[in-house]
Parts: structure tokens; sequence; C-alpha cells
């Protein structure tokens, strides 16, 4: 009888050669065995099993051609939840496709920018003409006379003013600033994980009109995973650096003999940390009084809510065949007086008939995991056209 090879398993880039995207496509369990070189391997997760059972419970199913939800804990990168839906693949974890449009999320890019390199804060004046959610070359170029609209730039953010941004990557980033800030945010690189994932896209060109389209999101050539949707949010609440995400706990062998152990690693730093401070407060505005208003109506008022720090940015556009709608939110949600946190990022396709939206998905979340009354998972520890999107 041929024993089985022993398996190393010291980096995270180990782990590709054991673990692949099917098995850990909605678990409901934290702990897991797999087959692997003629023996059974235990695998443990940093999966909330409240949380992750919560939202496959509430996947509406019935009206979405993908759905994708992370929850993710900021300070080290654990997984709290991965729950997904593909009505056309069954094996495929929308959460974990860098498919999909990122739309106005690439606003959280540029608004970054525009406070390292321009000098931004969350009050300065701004100025458009035309509509908030067009992208008119006219309104890139238009003088800024008594038919202007002036706006904060926080209320530029928090209300997803395309022609503020789209002037912002035509006049002052270009080609070659857009590329640099995009591969800081983690963009056309592998995000470091347990799993072997495809990058998420993104690409310039020569026209200063696509400069201006790629800034402001309204373009379906950059795209994104939820996980990396969830990433880049870790950097505003740590100081600007991003967080390696995490899965995988621990694996042993039969025996119980430990042969990895996750640790909280950092991705490189997309922002400095007074950019992450101005982010947060246009994250904050976002649902106070901008395009989450809606979802996050009355949650002063909430017995869950009310408790939190909340800040989001959300995304909206349609699929090149008009057939579907993508639908984004990314968020953080904090305790004012505690320690826990949580990121989540939620996409949704919907198709003819609109069912639960993404920022609906992003409050469901927040009220289950900081409503529980029950133990979580231990973490690790810290390291540290229109568009209404």
């Amino acid at each position: 009888m041929r024993l089985a090879a022993p398996v190393k398993l010291e980096r995270k880039q180990d782990l590709w050669q054991v673990l692949d995207i099917p098995t850990f496509t909605n678990l409901t369990s934290s702990e897991l065995d797999i087959p692997f070189n003629r023996q059974m391997l235990h695998i443990k997760t940093s999966l909330d099993e409240d949380l992750q059972n919560f939202l496959l419970e509430n996947l509406d199913r019935e009206n979405s051609r993908h759905i994708g939800i992370v929850a993710m804990e900021p300070g080290n990168g654990r997984i709290l939840a991965m729950a997904s839906y593909d009505r056309r693949d069954p094996v495929a974890n929308p959460c974990l496709d860098s498919i999909y449009p990122a739309a106005s999320l690439f606003k959280i890019v540029t608004a970054a920018s525009a406070v390292d390199r321009l000098g931004y804060t969350a009050d300065s004046p701004l100025f458009f003409n035309g509509a908030k959610h067009t992208l008119y070359k006219q309104q890139l170029t238009a003088p800024v006379n008594k038919n202007s609209n002036a706006i904060s730039f926080r209320d530029a953010f928090a209300q997803s003013i395309n022609p503020v941004f789209g002037k912002i990557g035509q006049q002052h980033m270009g080609k070659e600033h857009l590329e640099q800030v995009a591969r800081a945010f983690g963009f056309n690189q592998p995000l470091t994980f347990d799993l072997a994932l495809p990058p998420s896209h993104f690409q310039t060109s020569d026209d200063p009109y696509y400069w201006a389209e790629l800034a402001s999101g309204f373009n379906r050539d950059t795209t994104i995973s939820p996980l990396h949707g969830a990433v880049m949010v870790s950097a505003v609440l740590n100081d600007g650096r991003m967080i390696a995400p995490s899965l995988v706990d621990q694996v042993a062998d039969a025996r119980g003999k430990i042969l990895y152990r996750g640790q909280a690693a950092w991705q490189q730093r997309a922002m400095s940390p007074e950019a992450a401070r101005v982010l947060q407060q246009l994250m904050h505005a976002t649902i106070e009084s901008g395009t989450s208003r809606k979802a996050f109506r009355g949650y002063q008022e909430d017995r869950v809510l009310s408790r939190l720090e909340i800040g989001g940015k959300t995304g909206s556009i349609s699929s090149r065949d008009r057939e579907a709608r993508f639908d984004w939110f990314v968020g953080f949600a904090r305790e004012r007086e505690g320690t826990r946190q949580m990121i989540i990022a939620v996409m949704v396709a919907h198709e003819d008939y609109i069912g639960t939206r993404a920022g609906q998905y992003a409050r469901m979340a927040m009220e289950r995991y900081f409503g529980s009354q029950g133990v979580t998972t231990v973490g690790a520890p810290r390291v540290g056209g229109r568009d209404p999107g």
C-alpha cells in the first residue's frame, strides 16, 4: 500500500494546489474535509456560520441573474461570509469572478487620487453643468457660469456626480496617472488569496474622453469582483493600506497535524492616510444623503444600526446587451462603542424585475452581524449615457 505523500503548505500560493473555487462556493459550515493526494485534509475557514447561512437563505434567486456577497473583517482580511448565485452556471461563484463592470465603484479610486494629487478635502467646492448622471463631452469642457451647479466634493461623491469625476479624470489625471492609481488599488494584478483568481481588469487609451469615462466609472471595460471590492474598502479603514483577504484559517491532516495556519497580510498601499480619512467622510455622506439614503432610511433609529458608523459607495450600469442591470454596494460598518467592524461588498445583476437591491443586502448583513448575540468566530490579530450609481 502506497503511503500518501507529505503535503507542504507554507504560503497562500501553496493552497492553490489543494483548493478550488467550487469547493468553497456557498458553504454552510465553517469546517470541511477534502481529499487530496490519497489523504483527507481538514479545513477550518473564517466563515461566520450564522451570517453565511442567513445570507444564503435570503438570496433573491427568482429575480436575479447573478449575486455575489462578501463580508470581511477589515483589520485582518478574514472572510465572514461569501454567498453567491449564478442562474446560468450553478458551479460559478460571482463573489470571485472579476468580470462585472465596476461602474461608479471606480469613483473611490478617483476620489483618493483627488485628495492625494490635488489636495481636495470633503468641503472642496466643485462645479458641473448639465445633469448629474450623464457624461457628455460638453459637460467636461463647459466653463463655469451662471448655469453651473456648485457642489462640495463630499456631495459629488455621495450623489455620484459623473461630470465632476469625469473632469477630474480628463483634466487632472490622464492616461499614465489613471493606470498608476488603478494598479495601486489592485487592478490588473492577482489578489493575494487562498484560491487562484483572475485579476480585475483596467485599460486606458489615448482618448481624453475615455479618461473621463474611466474616472467616473461610466464604462463597461473596467471590471472587478465583489471580493476585490471589499479589499478596496479595506484601504479606507486601514490608513490607505489594503488588507489581503483570507478564507482559510487552518489546514490539518488526518492526524491533526497543522499543515497551514492563516496569517494577516497586507497588500500594497492604495492611498495616503489623509485620503483614507476623507474617503470615510465621503462614504458616510453616501449613506446620509447620497445614493444609499433609501436603502438605509431610518437607520439612526434602528436598534442595531444606530450603534454603528456606516459608509458606502454604490454603482449601477447595464450590461452591453441591456438584458441585465448591475447593481453594486461596497461599504463598511463599525461599532461606535466597541471593536467589531465589517466590510461588505455586494453585486446583483437584475433582469426584467428589480428584486432585492445591493444596498438592501448590505443593510441586512449589517443588522444580522452586529445584532447577533451569539459568539462569532475568533479572528486573527489585526495588523493595523446615464449612470445613477
